[in-house]
């Protein structure tokens, strides 16, 4: 937690936990002049992520195989991020069991939007939370697009995994028509609106936010940080419009889109990139600790 008091004239700034932003004071000083002088007290409690969505991929064996891994190698060294892995639904139960969650937080892909009943093939909020999941991916452009999911449904299960304490990891991202015709932000604005502007302040806060421009998803093509920095800021911004800046400062937005060992910390040094949402690089530890350790100092 990173938090400046007013001590006039000076303001004294108290360093961060390793899963909390670090901001040089002047930025903030900058950025939110208003907020220092309005208040004796700012706090930021912005948490740097790096989650993994497996898709679906890889035995139970070889999952659990990867994440002790994993969880080895972080516990010998911890990192200055939070770290998640979404395994497909057949890994969670035995992952659970297995994993300290204070080390590796675990997630799924997906839940359904509703809690029960006649949905063959669908896992609801509340066998997930049961099971001691604690995230959940929701609104990727896999399941936009394969799925045909839509603003209402996704809210609904926004809704869904609020209610039973699960996290959910809300993905928004533009098409390269959309990026090319240049209403990259009108599309990501209009997302976050339908399927999110419904919630309080309280239930907003408990989001994470990942955009993952389509168009870089699995090409090998990566946004550049110049545009990952636009889009976040744009992002940021946006949900301050709607529950204030406060709100908006602590609210973790990650970037998936090809996201890799070599431009990881390149794009992580950006003011309002929090971290990543990981794709194919998530499915080795030789690929994905380089990732996780682009926080390292």
């Amino acid at each position: 937690m990173l938090s400046i008091r007013r001590t006039s004239p000076q303001y004294t700034v108290i360093q961060p936990t390793a899963w909390s932003v670090s901001c040089q004071l002047s930025i903030f000083c900058k950025e939110f002049p208003s907020t220092i002088s309005k208040y004796s007290t700012c706090t930021i409690m912005r948490t740097k992520i790096v989650a993994g969505n497996w898709k679906m991929n890889k035995s139970v064996a070889e999952g659990l195989e990867l994440v002790e891994t994993l969880q080895k190698e972080l516990k010998e060294q911890r990192p200055n991020c939070r770290v998640i892995v979404a395994p497909p639904f057949l890994h969670l139960v035995p992952m659970v069991e297995r994993v300290d969650q204070s080390i590796i937080g675990i997630g799924a892909q997906n839940c359904a939007d509703h809690t029960s009943g006649a949905y063959t093939g669908e896992v609801a909020a509340p066998m997930l939370s049961a099971s001691g999941v604690r995230y959940v991916i929701i609104g990727h452009s896999e399941r936009r697009a394969y799925y045909h999911e839509d603003s209402e449904t996704l809210a609904t299960k926004v809704n869904l995994a609020l209610a039973e304490g699960l996290t959910p990891i809300f993905c928004v991202g533009e098409q390269l028509e959309d990026r090319d015709a240049d209403r990259h932000f009108d599309v990501v604005e209009k997302q976050i609106k339908e399927a999110l502007f419904h919630l309080s302040s309280e239930d907003f806060s408990k989001l994470i936010l990942a955009y993952e421009p389509v168009w870089a998803i699995g090409t090998g093509r990566t946004a550049t940080p110049q545009q990952a920095q636009e889009m976040h800021a744009r992002i940021r911004s946006f949900v301050a419009s709607k529950y204030g800046q406060e709100v908006a400062d602590n609210c973790s937005i990650l970037y998936g889109g090809s996201c890799k060992a070599s431009n990881a910390k390149e794009l992580f040094t950006n003011p309002d990139v929090d971290g990543g949402l990981i794709g194919g690089a998530a499915l080795a530890a030789d690929t994905f600790l380089p990732i996780i350790r682009a926080f390292d100092k």
